[in-house]
Formats: C-alpha cells, sequence, structure tokens
C-alpha cells in the first residue's frame, strides 16, 4: 500500500508527464492543423481523465490553452485562452464523471465522450462565438475565422480524441495498476 505522499508524487508525476506530452503533441502537429491538433490535444485530456484521474485531466484541459498560446499554437488572442481552457475543464468534467477510472459497456463510454464533446463545443461556440466576437473589438475576417475554428471542428476533434482515449485509457490504467 502506498503511503499519502506517494501517492501525491505518482498523482504529480503522472499530470505533469501528460502535460508535458500534450506540448510535445500540440507543438509536432501544429502544421498539420486543427484537426489533427485538436483530437491530439483532446485525447491527451481524455486519457488524463479517464486513466489518472479528474483531477489530473483538470490540471492538464486548464494548462494547455495557456502553454499553447505561449508556443504559438491557436488562436494568439489572449481573451478567448480563459475560453478554451473552459472547454477542455467541460470535456474533461464530465468525461471523468461519466466513465472515468472503470470499466464501462463500450454503449456507455461512447455515450460519455458524445455528451462531454457537445458539451464542450456548446461551451466554446458559446463564449467564443457568440460573446467574445461580439464584444471584443474583432475585424470580420476575425470574426469569420473564429467562427469556423469554434464551431464543428471542436466537436469532430472532441469526438475523435475522446475515442482515442477511451481505447488507450484501460490499457494505460492497467499499466499503472488502477
Amino acid at each position: 500500500m502506498r503511503s499519502a505522499a506517494s501517492k501525491r508524487v505518482l498523482w504529480l508525476t503522472e499530470t505533469a508527464a501528460l502535460t508535458a506530452l500534450l506540448i510535445i503533441l500540440q507543438t509536432v502537429t501544429k502544421p498539420a492543423g486543427q484537426y489533427v491538433t485538436g483530437s491530439c490535444v483532446n485525447a491527451v485530456l481524455a486519457v488524463s481523465a479517464l486513466a489518472v484521474g479528474v483531477g489530473s485531466g483538470l490540471t492538464v484541459a486548464l494548462l494547455s490553452p495557456f502553454f499553447a498560446f505561449l508556443l504559438g499554437i491557436g488562436p494568439q488572442l489572449l481573451p478567448i485562452v480563459p475560453s478554451i481552457a473552459v472547454g477542455n475543464l467541460v470535456f474533461v468534467a464530465l468525461l471523468g464523471l461519466l466513465a472515468g477510472g472503470r470499466d464501462l459497456p463500450l454503449w456507455r463510454s461512447a455515450g460519455a465522450v458524445l455528451a462531454a464533446a457537445v458539451c464542450k463545443f456548446g461551451a466554446l461556440y458559446l463564449l467564443v462565438v457568440k460573446l467574445l466576437c461580439t464584444v471584443l473589438p474583432l475585424k470580420e475576417p476575425q470574426i469569420a475565422a473564429f467562427t469556423v475554428m469554434f464551431s464543428y471542428p471542436q466537436l469532430v476533434t472532441a469526438l475523435a480524441g475522446g475515442a482515442v482515449g477511451l481505447l488507450l485509457a484501460p490499457v494505460l490504467r492497467r499499466a499503472l495498476k488502477r
């Protein structure tokens, strides 16, 4: 049995490793575009929530858009970054609550990914397209770009990344003996 201190160190190590993996994937896949990068990001978010735990997933979800901004990945408009964090947090929280840490029938896990992806899409669409694009002093081409970027591609990448995360999480849980 592990002590509380060693459990905290293990959690911190796993969360840091997933955050590092996410940063590497964002950097390496940036030239491939939003669908590839977004799917990779959502896969890491899903794995962190499903294999390590919701707390880890929330931490990675919160840090991800800030690192992406600092690395020049994604929109280089600081007011949008917290909205991306909220979308990530919604995805991870729902996925973790509905399917985290346990083996479920495929239909239930798929339902959890679908619900989390739809809610992430909804949160980002409302925050960025319906709120920030109306209150920020943006030019029409920026509004058009953000409207496309924060609409259906968010749903597609969350579904794809969530599906990959569902496939990888049981393997990692067994490897981590959770």
